[in-house]
């Protein structure tokens, strides 16, 4: 029987104008955004819907505005398909939480509200910081990693084969680029973000999401949740929340967590949430693994209709 995870963007995977045709066509997904509205007190809906770009880009709203999609295709997809089974969730820096509230481990309501105060603290921590991050592509982990210990920055994102993502001060990111460059990389190249995350810059923000987390009551998840920062499941609520905190300045070990899942036989993955970056991560590493992706309506009725091919079987 094939083993099911599923997986849920983290940000820089949002785009003005989404959500809007799951909203128009489907009522219990426009429950879901005024549930929102309702939780936060202002129309995150709106800002997905219409923006502008540069309110949705901005963190304190990216990431609400990431989990909430991702909630609600996870929603519209179990509505379709009551049947539907999973085994495990993933989900990449902020995604993580979309991961654990999907698993039952908190309410929709404190994972959405914990991800907003999320991303204020970590705006806040942009702001009186002077950093960045940069993509490295075709350049080994090792050889990052001693770019990094040269050039005074941290290897942040590790996605997927020969795709690295470095973060730092700002003036230490030039001459990490430089190195890496010079070691073989194919683009290394600054990113369009507020500042370092998942590096030290970051710390800041740490005590206020742990005073946030001890007013959250959790509960061990429903499945298998792999953690960010050790690529292994988690375990109980103390330790869940000591992992969301250290996950604000740890690297994020996408890859590892992927090829934890797939070492134990999971062979289907569904892509919950704007964009579709996770399933190309995964292509780089299991070419025969079933991919899937539910953002928009398109995407949905291709996954239903696919996944229930497969239950025919």
């Amino acid at each position: 029987m094939s083993k099911t995870a599923l997986l849920f963007a983290g940000q820089g995977a949002q785009v003005v104008g989404m959500g809007k045709d799951l909203a128009r066509q489907f009522a219990s997904a426009r429950a879901w955004f005024d549930r929102a509205q309702s939780t936060l007190g202002y129309d995150l809906g709106a800002v997905c819907f219409h923006g502008p770009e540069a309110e949705l880009t901005r963190t304190e709203n990216a990431q609400p505005a990431v989990f909430l999609l991702g909630w609600v295709a996870f929603q519209l997809l179990k509505e379709r398909m009551p049947a539907l089974e999973f085994q495990a969730a993933a989900g990449l820096s902020l995604g993580e939480f979309t991961a654990l509230t999907a698993a039952g481990a908190m309410s929709f309501e404190d994972g959405l509200r914990l991800v907003r105060q999320r991303g204020r603290f970590m705006q806040e921590a942009c702001e009186a910081t002077h950093g960045g991050m940069a993509a490295v592509t075709g350049l080994d982990e090792a050889a990052t990693r001693e770019v990094c210990r040269q050039a005074g920055v941290v290897l942040a994102n590790l996605n997927c084969p020969g795709q690295l993502v470095i973060s730092g001060p700002a003036e230490n990111l030039a001459r990490a680029c430089e190195l890496a460059k010079a070691k073989g990389a194919r683009r290394a190249v600054p990113l369009p973000v507020a500042g370092a995350y998942h590096s030290p810059l970051m710390a800041g923000a740490q005590p206020r999401l742990q005073a946030e987390l001890a007013n959250v009551a959790l509960a061990p998840p429903a499945v298998i949740v792999l953690a960010n920062v050790t690529a292994l499941p988690h375990e109980g609520p103390e330790a869940i929340r000591g992992r969301l905190v250290e996950q604000v300045t740890s690297s994020v070990l996408w890859e590892r967590s992927m090829r934890w899942l797939l070492d134990q036989g999971f062979t289907r993955f569904v892509e919950l949430g704007p964009g579709t970056a996770l399933r190309g991560f995964m292509k780089r590493m299991a070419q025969d693994a079933r991919l899937l992706n539910v953002s928009d309506v398109p995407s949905l009725e291709a996954t239903v209709q696919a996944l229930g091919q497969q239950a025919g079987r």
